[in-house]
């Protein structure tokens, strides 16, 4: 079996686009058709379909898909395995992350990582709770950085609390600086983030039993700041996204207090990679430099 055959079929299937794929992983576009079409005619049908918008999945395709990002994801340990061997001299890492993750944490986690595993290439993948956990469970990524929160079915090692905070306009009248009454958010504008991007402002919604007056959602954080800014409405998001990023914008804590629980999901601790298992052990050194205030680590046995 030609493993590279089938990594170019799950590529195309990512990117629906066969120049972009060939440009990817070192073909021509006539190299890439010419590739794909021995894989079909090996299987014995079609993968893929032409449209004037790119390539799609055909109906075989799609059952196909899973069961070879599987088989590229075993390939990658089996590789994997034999370079740690020889010190990690080269691999490939995916890690799925929340983008205020991306933005905060991981600059340092990653210069610290590539420092000790320099060979290792890492690929970084951006999205909310449902993007992420999926990513997992279909072996897209080794592993996430997300909340804790809609990760049944993953082993979990918790990493910090990180605050959520109440976000208010600069002319906001509220002067208190201890704590933003959740109970004011019913009689404001309020700007919600988007379900599935975002779990943890929607349970503290449902565990108070407010119904808050929504004028606006948004799966883009930042977004949700500048409306802030605009004056067009007041939101809660977590301490992590803010920072950074509070410019024109009041931040004041919840009153009552609530958080998010931030750390690592994986499908197990067998199935990691050698070069994920040491990305773990990297995070746990490093973060507790980037949060000296309200970090809680616990070690992986």
């Amino acid at each position: 079996m030609e493993i590279n055959k089938y990594a170019l079929f799950a590529d195309v299937a990512e990117t629906k686009n066969f120049t972009k794929s060939g440009l990817r992983m070192g073909y021509t576009q006539p190299g890439v058709s010419r590739v794909l079409k021995t894989l079909e005619n090996e299987l014995g049908f079609p993968l893929f379909l032409r449209t004037k918008k790119g390539v799609v999945l055909t109906s075989n395709g799609r059952t196909l898909l899973p069961l070879v990002r599987q088989l590229l994801d075993d390939n990658e340990k089996i590789e994997q395995m034999v370079a740690s061997f020889h010190s990690l001299e080269n691999g490939h890492l995916t890690i799925a992350c929340f983008a205020s993750i991306s933005r905060n944490w991981l600059p340092s986690i990653l210069s610290s990582f590539q420092k000790q595993y320099p060979g290792i290439e890492i690929e970084l993948l951006e999205g909310g709770t449902d993007d992420i956990v999926s990513w997992i469970r279909n072996s897209r990524a080794d592993l996430g950085l997300l909340s804790r929160r809609r990760t049944c079915g993953l082993e979990w090692l918790s990493l910090c609390e990180d605050p959520l905070m109440a976000i208010l306009p600069e002319n906001y009248p509220f002067c208190s600086e201890s704590g933003f009454p959740l109970s004011e958010i019913e009689n404001q504008p309020f700007i919600l983030s988007a379900e599935g991007t975002d779990y943890d402002i929607h349970h503290v919604l449902s565990q108070t039993g407010i119904d808050p007056n929504t004028h606006f959602s948004s799966k883009d954080d930042l977004a949700i700041v500048t409306m802030v800014a605009n004056d067009l409405g007041i939101s809660i998001l977590p301490d992590l996204v803010i920072r950074g990023t509070a410019e024109h914008v009041r931040v004041l804590p919840l009153d009552p207090f609530f958080s998010r629980e931030l750390g690592i999901a994986y499908i197990s601790k067998q199935g990691l990679t050698p070069a994920a298992s040491r990305f773990i052990h990297v995070t746990q050194e490093t973060l507790p430099e980037l949060l000296p205030c309200y970090f809680r680590a616990k070690r992986m046995n």
